[in-house]
């Protein structure tokens, strides 16, 4: 599954602003209504609307390699989250990695996404 990527630093300052936070152990994930939705659905093949994400990693976690390597985690453990759980569309999810992160398997990342997503509703 492809994700729709948040390329725009003005919306990651958005989120990180305005949106609803979740902190967990190893992630925090920040949740804004995507008023731009509408216009991006229209320019979907199925007419569906979707969530926009964005995945940050500082350079307090480590190097290239190791930043990278997270950022393949997280996107992995959201795919298996997205599958598995109905999560609400229409939104901009932006994860931020934090220093315990790049220690943690896929599953334990799922867990900390699941908990974060439930506790944002």
């Amino acid at each position: 599954m492809k994700f729709r990527a948040i390329k725009e630093n003005h919306l990651f300052g958005k989120a990180y602003q305005r949106g609803k936070r979740a902190v967990t152990s190893a992630l925090v994930v920040y949740v804004l209504p995507d008023y731009a939705a509408k216009r991006l659905q229209m320019s979907d093949t199925r007419k569906q609307l979707k969530n926009r994400y964005g995945i940050t990693v500082s350079t307090k976690i480590g190097g290239a390699v190791t930043r990278s390597r997270c950022r393949r985690i997280i996107r992995e453990a959201l795919r298996s989250v997205e599958k598995r759980a109905q999560l609400k569309q229409g939104f901009l999810i932006v994860i931020a990695a934090r220093s315990s992160a790049p220690k943690l398997k896929s599953y334990d990342i799922e867990k900390n996404l699941d908990e974060a997503f439930g506790k944002l509703g």
